[in-house]
Formats: structure tokens, C-alpha cells, sequence
């Protein structure tokens, strides 16, 4: 798989731009109904008005959501490129201040079954993105499974999205123990969602950090939190995120103050939109080796 990989850098080297990488985030949490693809979308709008050229790639391989939330229909996903019928260009939905959708849906996992050459076309299509982004916002399924896990390693950093639950906790914690356990320098920052207060969201993140520097041995970035707010069931009804149809309600400030602190903190490893691709393909095989208890 490494040898693999160089010839496809050395393919794709020949053609490639000099460009500065973008910043690949990984989106995840341990369950589902947390509002991780929600957040993911409104922090790439706020980012995207900060003036950040922002990338949303939706990477729920079982059940993709990105476009249900913004009221629109792809007619071709990443598979389409993955089978060479379809350029990025194609599929790129533009979405509302200037944030540019990819809709992956089943395509992504077909990325490790192409042959060598198609494959090698396959990521020079994706070297487009490294060229039209600043940030590429990565929305993984939930859960904890080898899919992923694979998409985290491949970014360079990771949010993990939770709520006051019990469940909701034990199970973020549950992921960064399976990402930690592959990769300890990969950077993860927590985001507290549907807390009454501050005061909650503290105590949620101090539960998630103490139990992570007792086994884990390792310090979690609190990236912010976002309060219980009617509004937001309101947004999915309308088909409009948030921090477009209620900009001045408490949860669209608030993803907005967490896109500022992203854009101004410490921002991890730098990883390129093609960099990710290649990584992405690289960690199939060692991520199911490595991981064989876990579901795909």
C-alpha cells in the first residue's frame, strides 16, 4: 500500500501546483442525535463569512444528511468521481455565503477498490480542492467504526461534538479513546451542544477531560459550547441553517465565537485536501487490520 502511494504521488507530482495545503477538520461523535452534521454546516457558513474558502465534505457513508439540512438535491456525489464520470467541479454544490458542498454518500469507501491508474486520475480531480479551499470541514458518520476512525486519522485535527447525556459523554469518550489509541498527537478539541448554561457545559467538559487525562493521558482542547435552543429545530424545519434564517439567536453566536477561536488558536497539523485523500487511502487496509472489533 506505501509503494502504491509513492507512484501516485510521483504521478500526481508531475502536475501539481505549488499551493498552500488547506486545513482538513474532521467533524465526529460517539452517537448519533448530538447535532454534529448541524454544527458542521453552520461553523462552515461562519468560517465562510470570516473569509475562509471553505470546503464541507458530508462523509456519513450510510446515511448523508448534509443536503436534506440545506434544502437541496445533488444530482452526483463523490462517487461519480471516484469513477472517473465526474470531474470535483461537477458535483460541487455551492452553498449559502460562499461554502461549497461535496455530497459523498456511498462514494468515499469506494476509494480503496480502484485500480491503480483510475485511482491516480481519481486524486488529481481531488488536488481541485486543495486549490479552492482554506479549511475542509470533513462530516463523519457517528459512532464508533473503523470508517470513522479512518476519516479522523486522515484529517488533521478533530472535533468531537457531545451533549449533557450520560450516553452521549461515555460514547465521545469512547471515540477519542479509539482515535488516541491510533494516533496520539492528532489534535482534538470538544464542543459541548444542547447545555442550559455555561456552568453545564463546563461540567461536561471537565467529566470528558478528567477521564481522558486519567486513562488516556490526554488534554482535551474545550473549543466552546452551544446552548439548548428551540430555534435550531426551527432552522431544520425551514431547511435554512441557522446562522442564516436567526443570526442573532444565542446558537448562531455562539458557532460563530467558535469559528473565530478556530480560525485564531493553535491549528494542529497542516493537512491539504489531497494530502487527505492520500492519507485517507493509505490508512483503509491498517485501519481494518488494526481494528477488527470494531463495525465498519
Amino acid at each position: 500500500m506505501a509503494d502504491q502511494a509513492e507512484r501516485l504521488r510521483a504521478i500526481i507530482k508531475e502536475n501539481r501546483s505549488q499551493v498552500t495545503p488547506a486545513r482538513v477538520i474532521a467533524v465526529t461523535s460517539g452517537k448519533g442525535g448530538v447535532g454534529k452534521t448541524n454544527f458542521a454546516i453552520n461553523l462552515g457558513i461562519c468560517l465562510s463569512k470570516l473569509g475562509q474558502k471553505t470546503v464541507l465534505v458530508d462523509a456519513d457513508l450510510g446515511l448523508a444528511n448534509v443536503d436534506v439540512l440545506l434544502g437541496v438535491i445533488p444530482k452526483y456525489n463523490l462517487g461519480h468521481v471516484l469513477l472517473g464520470d465526474k470531474k470535483i467541479a461537477d458535483i460541487i454544490i455551492n452553498g449559502p455565503e460562499g461554502i461549497k458542498i461535496i455530497p459523498g454518500g456511498s462514494g468515499m469507501d469506494k476509494l480503496a477498490n480502484l485500480g491503480e491508474k483510475k485511482l491516480a486520475q481519481c486524486l488529481e480531480h481531488l488536488n481541485e480542492l486543495e486549490n479552492s479551499s482554506d479549511i475542509m470541514l470533513v462530516d463523519t458518520s457517528a459512532g464508533i467504526s473503523k470508517n470513522v476512525l479512518k476519516f479522523a486519522l486522515a484529517a488533521g485535527e478533530v472535533i468531537i461534538i457531545t451533549t449533557p447525556e450520560p450516553t452521549a459523554i461515555t460514547d465521545a469518550y469512547g471515540i477519542i479513546k479509539v482515535i488516541a489509541g491510533s494516533n496520539r498527537d492528532l489534535p482534538i478539541r470538544v464542543v459541548a451542544n444542547m447545555v442550559k448554561n455555561e456552568k453545564e457545559a463546563e461540567e461536561v467538559m471537565e467529566r470528558l477531560s478528567a477521564v481522558s487525562r486519567r486513562f488516556l493521558g490526554l488534554n482535551l482542547e474545550r473549543l466552546g459550547f452551544i446552548p439548548a435552543d428551540a430555534v435550531v429545530s426551527k432552522a431544520v424545519k425551514e431547511q435554512l441553517p441557522f446562522v442564516i434564517g436567526h443570526p442573532r439567536s444565542a446558537v448562531a453566536q455562539s458557532v460563530n465565537e467558535i469559528a473565530v477561536r478556530l480560525i485564531g488558536g493553535d491549528v494542529g497539523r497542516t493537512t491539504g485536501a489531497l494530502s487527505f485523500f492520500e492519507r485517507l487511502l493509505g490508512i483503509f487496509k491498517q485501519v481494518d487490520q488494526a481494528n477488527e472489533n470494531l463495525p465498519n
